[in-house]
């Protein structure tokens, strides 16, 4: 049924339909499975600690610090069991080209770069942002 709505189409007005091949991914990144990542520890709430799936503090993981011992053995168990589901870095997400996760501005070589003056909500919209930001914080989601 699709195939006889493209022939059509193309019979129509001479529509051709464009197919065009994905870029094949290069292996210029190393997969976090080589070696391990590292990263900048933030500080944390409270509620919150890491812990680490491999060794000498790599794979961090973010678990609530009221776990008891042995559910956060448990927990620690399934995830170190389960560590290769876990997209690292780019390169560990099959599928998905570094083309598509990052992006570049390009510029002119005559262009100067602006900074711009921050805009005002108008008031509704400042009500709504004001009343979103409270239902985050009462939450725990965000902390002031």
């Amino acid at each position: 049924m699709v195939e006889d709505v493209l022939v059509q189409a193309q019979k129509h007005n001479g529509w051709i339909p464009k197919y065009e091949d994905l870029p094949t991914m290069s292996d210029e990144t190393t997969s976090s499975r080589e070696k391990a990542p590292r990263c900048e520890l933030k500080p944390l709430p409270a509620r919150l600690k890491y812990a680490f799936l491999g060794e000498d503090e790599t794979y961090p993981v973010v678990i609530s610090s009221k776990l008891e011992l042995l559910h956060e053995g448990m927990l620690l168990k399934v995830l170190k069991d389960h560590r290769t589901a876990v997209g690292w870095t780019l390169s560990d997400i099959k599928g998905i080209s570094s083309l598509v996760c990052t992006h570049q501005i390009f510029l002119e070589e005559y262009a100067k770069l602006v900074s711009q003056a921050q805009h005002r909500l108008n008031p509704t919209m400042k009500e709504v942002v004001q009343k979103e930001v409270l239902k985050l914080w009462d939450a725990g989601i965000i902390e002031i």
